[in-house]
């Protein structure tokens, strides 16, 4: 039997990419299933709970998506998040749990799909949660497509380094099982074809030994919201105590993001007029003195649909990632004007003077070289803000383009 390239299933755990990947096969009428842990529609029943009940779930939805046929898991996946919590499994454990509840979920559903199929289809899904779908896929005679969300081990070891050299900053982090990284290795393997999002993720796999001509290059489609596209950004004449120069730091607050560095940067700028701004789960150990440092503003975690306030308010977006698979904050960062600070180790997006400016090393002295020349120049904000990078409005034609020629 040949393929059907207008027969894809899309499994996806999560709003991952605020579902770029099914919006765009089913916007070209390619997307025959689209199977996820939770689904919340503007009718569902759980929005009549209160607003700080399920907060994350009710982003688990998109109107472009309505119309397609979608299965999810939304009541077994609160009975399972209640279930952990109960049996107080954290950490490890409890992801590799979800991912694999998460697989005997759609498996069920895979077999009834299978049984009305007349070609067999490309099944799509991201990365530690898909072994046990290509399993079923690949016995069925389907093409499989890995969405690779991340470098994979290579970046699992640039961060144990980092947690050595800084083990004040260890928290709870704990580096993964061997059980999860087998789990991978046999998915890549399984895999007829491999999505990453950057070069740098390229790079690393290959570096694993994974087969370069599996491998395909897509970065992330990012459309930017109206009102982004709307906004105008002002600067000041001059920085001063008064109106600080704020940078913007969001994300996981983790070492593999490069919070030292950030860390080391306010103390080199000390005295400045300058102020961090992060936004983010922290998951490290925050000396106490930088706690309550008088240049910083700790924000703490917020839902997606919060992040907007703060892309606004800053004037720089920070990105010293040691390592990610692209980065997607780049280019919300980008969409709301915000030139960028950020290291070679992730997606393409800042070209290096024209709409921001790459770290050589991902070092606080070089954040803070970099911040204070914009506070000496600061006229050099104004010329960045209207550079816009190609990625930016990439559209869901390019990605459907792309995601077709990982099948020929």
């Amino acid at each position: 039997m040949s393929i059907a390239s207008d027969n894809w299933i899309c499994c996806q755990i999560g709003a991952r990419e605020n579902y770029a990947i099914p919006r765009a096969l089913h916007q070209h009428r390619q997307l025959a299933n689209f199977i996820t842990d939770a689904w919340v529609s503007p009718h569902s029943g759980l929005n009549l709970l209160p607003k700080n009940l399920l907060a994350n779930l009710r982003e688990r939805y998109h109107p472009d998506l309505e119309p397609a046929s979608v299965t999810s898991f939304t009541n077994s996946l609160i009975q399972f998040e209640l279930s952990q919590k109960l049996q107080k499994t954290t950490g490890w454990e409890k992801v590799i749990a979800r991912n694999q509840w998460f697989q005997r979920k759609a498996i069920k559903v895979l077999k009834s799909i299978s049984e009305n199929l007349t070609h067999p289809p490309i099944l799509f899904s991201y990365s530690y949660a898909a072994l046990e779908l290509f399993k079923f896929a690949k016995q069925q005679g389907w093409y499989t497509v890995l969405g690779q969300i991340d470098p994979g081990i290579e970046e699992e070891k640039i961060v144990a380094q980092e947690y050595d050299k800084y083990p004040q900053y260890r928290g709870n982090w704990q580096p993964a099982p061997n059980q999860y990284w087998q789990s991978w290795q046999e998915e890549c393997n399984i895999a007829d074809a491999i999505v990453v999002n950057s070069h740098w993720s390229r790079q690393l796999l290959e570096k694993t030994g994974i087969e370069s001509q599996k491998i395909h290059l897509i970065p992330l489609v990012y459309t930017p919201p109206e009102t982004a596209n709307q906004f105008i950004r002002i600067y000041p004449e001059s920085f001063s105590q008064e109106r600080p120069l704020r940078v913007l730091f969001l994300g996981q607050v983790i070492l593999r993001k490069g919070i030292v560095a950030v860390l080391d940067a306010v103390q080199f700028l000390e005295g400045y007029p300058v102020e961090f701004w992060i936004v983010g789960s922290q998951q490290i150990d925050i000396p106490p003195h930088l706690q309550n440092h008088p240049q910083m503003r700790w924000i703490g975690h917020v839902n997606r649909s919060e992040t907007a306030q703060y892309y606004q308010m800053a004037d720089i977006f920070l990105f010293p990632t040691l390592s990610d698979g692209f980065g997607l904050t780049q280019l919300e960062a980008q969409a709301w004007k915000l030139p960028i600070i950020t290291s070679r180790c992730c997606g393409e997006v800042v070209k290096n003077g024209i709409n921001g400016w790459i770290l050589e090393e991902v070092k606080g002295e070089e954040i803070a070289h970099l911040t204070k020349n914009i506070l000496e120049n600061p006229d050099k904000l104004k010329s960045l803000i209207n550079n816009s990078n190609s990625l930016l409005d990439s559209n869901n034609l390019n990605l459907f383009q792309s995601m077709q020629s990982c099948i020929r």
